[in-house]
């Protein structure tokens, strides 16, 4: 008789548990909303996160607010994300390289991106684009391989930092194309499109997102990216398959993740709110401008995606060699 009231009384409190969970889900939002970015403000990840946070402002009744927290390839702001109660109101706007790359990469990761955080949904996604400064004396794909071929190591390519993804694509060109240079890690993209654009480095391989305002203001050349078709936004530019390089296709992609143990309820309503962000013309319209292309992917196939891009950038990573302590 004592058990079948534990029971009972078991049922009472997951049924209480239950409907109080509906009730928040059906409250959310009640107060502003927090979207980490863990990228250095003006990069491409603070570009996407920033005009998505106001549009999601607008269909959530709600502030979200962007608060960049840059460092260590992104994986500082991504734990803030993780160690926040998941109760939505924290979400990270995380990437390839921080959720697909520095597993791999980091000897050390205090979180496991599949196990602590859950997809909301996938916002964009980008090829990368290779810059170089003004007064690097190439126009092609071809030229800067023969120029790095007849100067072994001597041309300095810059990055948004060790194991960030400019790094890693930047070290898959290098092995597929047998050449020898010099890393130069930055924290984060501005400052090293800055020092592109000065002439204190040689290149680099970069967002579309991130690159794209100094490419239009003539402060750097591009010179090729890694779709297999040319974007609108940069319609002449060639590809790397254009250039001679094919099977250089990485893609850099943005998606909104919440602290895993977040009820359901409220992962299923955010992710209605980003799939008709992203939807909306003006968004829409923002992120063709930067050189990405929305790219809508709901909670569930977006989970399957992210495990498929873990494996595959672990193994990029490992054939690679690249480590960050």
């Amino acid at each position: 008789m004592a058990m079948s009231r534990i029971l009972l009384l078991l049922c009472v409190v997951s049924l209480a548990f239950g409907l109080n969970q509906r009730a928040d889900a059906q409250a959310y939002p009640a107060k502003p909303v927090r979207l980490v970015v863990p990228f250095p403000a003006g990069g491409g990840s603070d570009n996407v996160g920033r005009v998505v946070a106001q549009k999601l402002s607008e269909l959530l009744g709600q502030q979200v607010f962007v608060d960049n927290r840059a460092g260590a390839g992104g994986s500082i702001g991504t734990e803030v994300a993780v160690r926040s109660p998941p109760d939505g109101y924290t979400l990270v706007l995380a990437s390839t390289s921080e959720i697909a790359v520095n597993p791999a990469i980091y000897s050390k990761l205090d979180y496991d991106t599949l196990k602590d955080l859950a997809p909301v949904a996938m916002v964009a996604s980008s090829p990368m684009v290779l810059i170089v400064s003004p007064s690097l004396p190439v126009k092609t794909v071809g030229d800067f391989i023969a120029l790095a071929k007849a100067k072994p190591g001597e041309l300095n390519i810059a990055s948004a930092g060790n194991g960030s993804f400019t790094h890693l694509s930047g070290e898959l060109f290098r092995s597929m194309t047998g050449l020898s240079w010099t890393h130069v890690p930055y924290k984060g993209a501005p400052p090293a499109i800055g020092d592109l654009a000065g002439g204190r480095v040689d290149a680099m391989f970069s967002t579309m997102p991130a690159a794209m305002g100094s490419i239009k203001g003539a402060l750097v050349k591009a010179i090729a990216i890694s779709s297999r078709m040319r974007m609108s936004a940069l319609p002449d530019v060639p590809t790397f398959i254009e250039s001679g390089v094919p099977g250089y296709e990485p893609e850099y992609w943005y998606g909104v993740f919440v602290p895993a143990a977040t009820p359901k309820e409220i992962v299923a309503k955010l992710g209605d709110a980003v799939a008709k962000a992203v939807q909306s013309p003006e968004v829409a319209a923002n992120l063709v401008s930067q050189g990405a292309s929305p790219a809508t992917m709901p909670s569930a196939q977006f989970a399957g995606y992210v495990k498929q891009e873990v494996a595959r950038w672990g193994k990029v990573v490992k054939d690679s060699g690249a480590k960050v302590d």
